[in-house]
């Protein structure tokens, strides 16, 4: 056995597993049947998705947010129920796991590290139909970088799905939807933003060498997310170099941590709204004055 979720009943007749160990401290159970090494206490979503595929194996797909983040566009709750599709399947619901029997063409699903999972597309459509709309439009962010697509291809699935749950709000997340976002924080922001009606920001603007998350490079604002990633001592050393390098080019860069983006929206909004007055006023202190005043 390796750090991967395991069949209890498969380890057990192998004998390489009792019924003692599968109990003890050494496994924790993700499913009826299906255990994993102990390792992250509690199992984190990955870990999950591939114990749910296990489940399903031969009759269905994992999806949703599950989905996703075996994708690569982790865009959902470390504590999110794992999705799998078994088309016309008997597969039985438990905790933490939610089934779903909708049809899946077979070029809606694909190989993920030995998992067969929903495709970034089909992930994308099925998260946009089942979440508020700007849940949905995070996830469709996500998905469209990792896959390479357009939100517009979302209508495709619209049209090959007719009468999905769900699919009246698709127009609205497409409309609000841009893979050019980063990050599922930095989606947040722009809509805090947009719904805040403040000016579009430039996504992914480039100051030599560096990229600033989003730009307003008219007034030399720049709007980024802190991530964890930017507490280890080496990311530090390189945000000061790069907050240096900013400072030089003129720009201010307003910063905002995980819990204001998705708390606080509205103070992000404020926020920036407050460094876009204020660079306006200074540059209007500064622009030159026509001979007639």
């Amino acid at each position: 056995m390796n750090t991967e979720p395991f069949r209890g009943s498969v380890e057990l007749s192998a004998g390489r597993v009792t019924q003692g160990q599968l109990r003890g401290p050494r496994f924790v159970r993700l499913f009826p049947d299906v255990y994993a090494p102990r390792g992250q206490d509690p199992p984190d979503l990955a870990l999950r998705a591939r114990g749910a595929a296990l489940l399903v194996e031969g009759r269905g797909a994992v999806g949703g947010w599950a989905a996703a983040e075996l994708l690569g566009a982790s865009c959902g709750p470390a504590d999110a129920a794992v999705d799998v599709l078994v088309p016309g399947g008997s597969q039985r619901r438990h905790p933490g796991l939610r089934v779903r029997r909708g049809l899946v063409h077979p070029d809606e699903i694909t190989p993920v590290g030995g998992v067969w999972v929903t495709t970034p597309l089909r992930t994308a459509f099925d998260l946009a139909c089942a979440l508020p709309v700007r849940e949905g439009v995070v996830a469709v962010d996500a998905l469209a970088r990792v896959g390479d697509f357009a939100p517009e291809d979302l209508f495709a699935l619209r049209i090959r799905h007719l009468g999905a749950r769900g699919s009246a709000r698709l127009p609205e997340v497409v409309r609000r939807a841009d893979r050019r976002s980063g990050s599922p924080m930095e989606t947040r922001v722009r809509l805090a933003l947009a719904d805040a009606d403040l000016p579009t920001p430039v996504l992914q603007h480039r100051v030599g060498p560096y990229e600033l998350d989003l730009a307003f490079p008219w007034l030399l604002v720049g709007v980024e997310h802190n991530g964890p990633d930017h507490l280890r001592p080496e990311r530090a050393l390189r945000d000061l170099n790069r907050e240096a390098y900013l400072a030089r080019a003129g720009w201010r860069v307003v910063r905002f941590d995980p819990a204001e983006i998705l708390h606080r929206p509205q103070t992000v909004a404020a926020r920036v709204r407050q460094e876009l007055l204020r660079a306006q006023r200074e540059r209007d202190a500064t622009a030159p004055r026509d001979a007639a005043g």
